[in-house]
């Protein structure tokens, strides 16, 4: 006798089945997160050289592939890489470094203690001292000399566009009693009178250097007012006091004017083998390299890619100057 089940029974069978398994997927994802969370973690941290007899030839590499326990990384532009891993999700496993980089022999080191700092220095495949050749064309490799770096510096300089005199007179009559009617004389004893002059630099022009004086006249009986004269400023008033017979005055001040001027700088890179090194300031705009090839000058614009037709360029990133390394590529050398 075969026993049938209800379709409702049926329906009810298979939406438990559903409910468990999605149970049990979320209970292993939290377990594989625990797991990983919980594991011994390691943070590998080193820098890539591209090996040689002579340290100043040791320079950094970047791109390169850093590999271990199924996590990866590539070098920055200063050699620089850092990968965590863990160890503790792989029974018994060794901790080894590889390391990957086109035209160059791959290299492996074990891992240390935690904490270490790892230098891995690769192996080109090819040898600095033989002069490549392409190939393709059977010629020999293009020879690079003379090489300069263009670059423009945006500057602020405040430049003399003139020089201003004004003279004007205060007129007056000594030894008249003030009798408290103002102006007067600091004592308040002596009639005085007042004058200034007003001047304007214009749109975008400062005074500076701003002098004023008693020219003609009494003048130990005169004062001048501001005793601190101002600047830089656009405008400019002065007043004098006579309390005395008339007087002459003076007024000088050059005019300057702040602008942001481009000049154009010019550097030399450093050479190591394959190898071309720069430095660039912060502020540098519009930079480009200047080099001979087979005799003739030519003017590469880098671009904000830093791209050459003849080397692979990488640029460190970090606030401050910006270093340049450019590597020859195959069928260029450097003269």
């Amino acid at each position: 006798m075969v026993m049938q089940v209800a379709p409702q029974s049926r329906q009810k069978v298979f939406a438990w089945l559903a409910v468990a398994v999605i149970v049990g997927g979320a209970v292993a994802i939290r377990l594989f997160y625990v797991n990983r969370t919980s594991a011994r973690k390691v943070v590998l941290t080193g820098a890539v050289l591209r090996n040689d007899g002579d340290p100043n030839k040791q320079t950094p590499m970047a791109s390169v592939m850093v590999s271990s326990l199924g996590q990866n990384t590539l070098s920055d532009a200063s050699g620089r890489f850092t990968l965590t891993v863990y160890p503790g999700l792989l029974a018994n496993s060794a901790i080894t470094l590889r390391f990957e980089h086109v035209g160059y022999k791959p290299l492996e080191i074990p891992a240390g203690a935690n904490g270490t700092l790892y230098v891995a220095r690769m192996q080109p495949l090819a040898n600095d001292s033989v002069v490549e050749v392409d190939h393709d064309a059977g010629q020999p490799a293009i020879k690079i000399a003379n090489l300069r770096v263009r670059y423009s510096i945006n500057d602020v300089r405040t430049v003399n566009v003139g020089t201003v005199v004004k003279q004007f007179e205060v007129v007056n009559t000594g030894n008249v009693p003030c009798q408290s009617r103002p102006p007067c004389s600091p004592d308040g004893r002596w009639k005085a009178s007042i004058g200034n002059v007003a001047l304007d630099a214009e749109k975008d022009n400062e005074f500076r250097n701003v002098r004023a004086s008693c020219i003609a006249g009494p003048c130990p009986f005169t004062r001048l007012q501001p005793a601190n004269l101002p600047g830089p400023v656009r405008t400019l008033r002065i007043t004098a006091l006579d309390w005395s017979d008339t007087a002459s005055f003076l007024v000088e001040a050059e005019v300057t004017r702040t602008m942001a001027t481009e000049s154009i700088r010019q550097s030399f890179p450093f050479l190591t083998g394959r190898t071309m090194s720069f430095v660039l300031p912060s502020g540098a705009e519009g930079p480009s390299v200047v080099a001979d090839l087979n005799r003739e000058e030519i003017v590469f614009p880098l671009g904000p890619k830093a791209i050459l037709s003849w080397a692979t360029c990488n640029v460190e990133t970090r606030p401050g100057p910006r270093t340049y390394r450019c590597e020859l590529k195959p069928g260029y050398e450097f003269q």
